[in-house]
């Protein structure tokens, strides 16, 4: 079972894709979002989670007060599931909203490479405080340092960039504008933390 873990949506039972995703664990993304509170970037953020999947990092964001979650897939339905998903959360936190702030989610299915160069072709400035990536085990070490190239220019000055991959892959390959800010382990699976170079 996946759920959201805490904020105006925890509890929240959340829909998995039958195939095709690896969700992450709940003691993962209690990690994630311990770490991310600590640097004071979950309430009124924008977030993007790449490699969505059924969602669940990036609705955890919005059920822990971020402004809005931006979830990519490409597969099909995964997308469905996601976006299934999103509006659960977003209705739970609607009906805590006591100040009127209610969070967006949207979802984009397409892949996250032909998602990032489209925003860059569109407008090639700053909108994402924090970027979530959770790809697939196999995704090439090529593949995921292109992403993270085109990732660059749409993240905040402040913004920080998580990469979760299996304990047996690589760090990644950090591009001109991010420094690896920290990695941590968790069992099977490790977290690479980056941020924006100074």
């Amino acid at each position: 079972m996946t759920r959201i873990i805490a904020g105006a949506a925890g509890s929240l039972r959340l829909e998995v894709p039958r195939s095709g995703t690896r969700p992450t664990s709940e003691r993962v993304r209690e990690a994630v979002f311990s770490t991310l509170g600590s640097w004071e970037l979950v309430s009124g953020t924008r977030v993007l989670d790449l490699y969505a999947g059924s969602g669940a990092l990036g609705l955890e964001a919005v059920s822990r007060g971020a402004a809005s979650a931006t979830l990519v897939e490409r597969h099909a339905q995964a997308a469905q599931v996601a976006a299934r998903n999103a509006r659960t959360v977003l209705a739970a936190c609607g009906r805590s909203a006591s100040d009127g702030n209610q969070p967006t989610a949207e979802v984009a299915r397409q892949s996250v490479q032909a998602f990032l160069d489209a925003q860059l072709a569109r407008d090639p400035s700053p909108r994402w405080d924090v970027a979530l990536l959770d790809p697939p085990y196999d995704l090439g070490e090529a593949e995921l340092a292109a992403n993270l190239a085109a990732l660059v220019p749409l993240l905040d000055p402040d913004a920080v960039v998580l990469v979760e991959r299996s304990t047996r892959s690589p760090e990644p390959v950090w591009p001109d504008g991010l420094a690896p800010l920290r990695e941590k382990r968790y069992g099977e699976t490790a977290l690479w933390w980056a941020e924006i170079a100074r």
